[in-house]
């Protein structure tokens, strides 16, 4: 896992939101799903998003949200992330689920945002929701998937 001197060395875009383990990673856009989604032998079919309007928004209890993160990010040759969410949004039952950032990812962070509560939740826009914690991995390829944007 890096520290933060390596952290400001490597990511000096996000220098206001290095923490000694991690990255504090900000929401910028909130999502609802609006049609149907699969995955049969390896074909996606992702499915139609709704944007909803900033600045504040209101989490729905029991429902789940695309969210992505500003500004992108790119994950140099030799890194990958992993990201955790902020225990403020655990706190108050609202989980984020994430995935593996590959060594060579670049673009916009995309998660799926759950509000577990019973109740609505309210966060606005730019909130700190997820940190990424980063390592050194020996010997890797650089990520080249579908969901790489141009850098």
């Amino acid at each position: 896992m890096l520290g933060e001197k390596k952290l400001l060395k490597i990511f000096p875009e996000f220098k206001e939101d290095i923490q000694p383990a991690g990255i504090d990673l900000r929401l910028n856009e909130v999502f609802i799903q609006k049609s149907p989604a699969s995955l049969v032998n390896d074909e996606k079919e992702l499915p139609d998003l709704e944007k909803l309007e900033p600045p504040l928004y209101t989490l729905k209890a029991k429902n789940a949200y695309t969210v992505t993160t500003s500004p992108k990010v790119k994950i140099p040759e030799g890194c990958s992330m992993i990201f955790l969410p902020r225990s403020t949004l655990l706190r108050s039952f609202i989980s984020i689920h994430t995935a593996l950032g590959d060594p060579g990812f670049y673009g916009t962070l995309k998660f799926l945002l759950y509000n577990y509560g019973k109740f609505d939740y309210t966060i606005k826009r730019g909130e700190r929701i997820v940190q990424a914690v980063v390592f050194d991995v020996k010997g890797s390829g650089i990520y080249n998937g579908s969901y790489q944007e141009e850098k």
